[in-house]
């Protein structure tokens, strides 16, 4: 018994030492990691912003990232983009990657306005394509309607809508999303979520995207601004869409990934709406593609003739 004992307390420490070093090394690494873009000041706070891309007279493509993440996502579709000659800005929310910390709450309204005030100090010139994937479909409708003037047109990504709440199962999804980004803020500041840095790349990113990214996974910081914005998803739903209707006269293109049946048929139905109500509207589903690697380099062009569309069709 005693032998056994010694055993398995041996075993305990083994994987504890194990679990340490990885944790180290895992933020050694992250630490190399430099960010890219640059740091805007915003009035006192600073973000950071990512703009790939020659300057030229076609409309610059603003991307949005859904929850958990920010600039990183987008790595690979702004390589993508910029090979069609299209500059296109990405950024971290606050909070998020190097971004410094906002106000409380992090709902709808607060990230509008520090939208607004990114674009606005960054010096990039619009109206602006504005793309938005899953939950960041709130945030750039809102920033739509406040600001017409900065819009060419919407490509919107397996993103949610204000009309989505209401189906049973969305609500559900968010329920069972706060409970997991609750877990997630109290284990990223007990750095229990160092070794994850090492998780697969889920979006299909450049090694520099898949660093950042998964200087994200590692960070405790960032795991709570993200519970912060997900207990806010439904106040940033109804201010959305208290904000008011898109524009119909704006071009919109959905792209959706994954299924077409069963749950998703539902929730596609709803997402594709934009589209639909739009003069000029635009709808893909990719198939092979799930809610992450349709931003990537294997699936991130259909996100970018999305983007072609919405500058076709805007042109008069």
């Amino acid at each position: 018994m005693r032998v056994l004992l010694r055993v398995l307390i041996f075993a305990v420490l083994a994987a504890v030492a194990a679990w340490g070093a990885v944790a180290v090394a895992a933020e050694a690494a992250s630490r190399t990691a430099r960010p890219r873009g640059e740091m805007i000041d915003i009035g006192g706070r600073k973000l950071r912003l990512v703009c790939e891309g020659p300057r030229s007279d076609r409309p610059v493509v603003w991307l949005e990232a859904g929850a958990f993440s920010g600039a990183a996502d987008f790595a690979a579709l702004q390589q993508i983009l910029a090979a069609r000659g299209l500059r296109s800005c990405a950024y971290d929310r606050a909070g998020m990657g190097w971004s410094d910390r906002g106000p409380s709450p992090r709902d709808g309204d607060a990230i509008a306005a520090d939208l607004e005030a990114l674009v606005k100090a960054s010096g990039e010139r619009g109206p602006f394509v504005l793309v938005g994937h899953s939950m960041a479909g709130l945030y750039m409708r809102q920033f739509a309607v406040r600001n017409p003037d900065q819009v060419v047109g919407l490509v919107l990504v397996d993103a949610v809508t204000p009309d989505m709440m209401a189906i049973p199962d969305a609500q559900k999804f968010i329920d069972a999303a706060t409970s997991l980004s609750g877990l997630g803020a109290a284990a990223g500041t007990l750095w229990l979520t160092k070794p994850l840095y090492w998780m697969p790349d889920r979006i299909g990113l450049p090694g520099f995207g898949l660093a950042e990214k998964r200087r994200g996974f590692v960070s405790g910081r960032q795991a709570r601004t993200a519970y912060a914005e997900v207990k806010q998803w439904r106040a940033a739903a109804a201010q959305a869409k208290a904000a008011g209707d898109l524009d119909p006269e704006w071009p919109v293109a959905v792209v959706t990934a994954g299924s077409r049946s069963g749950r998703m048929a539902e929730w596609n139905a709803i997402r594709n709406a934009p589209a639909t109500a739009a003069r000029h509207g635009m709808v893909d589903n990719v198939d092979e593609a799930t809610h992450t690697s349709v931003l990537g380099r294997t699936w991130g062009e259909r996100v970018a003739r999305g983007v072609d569309f919405v500058i076709a069709a805007a042109r008069p």
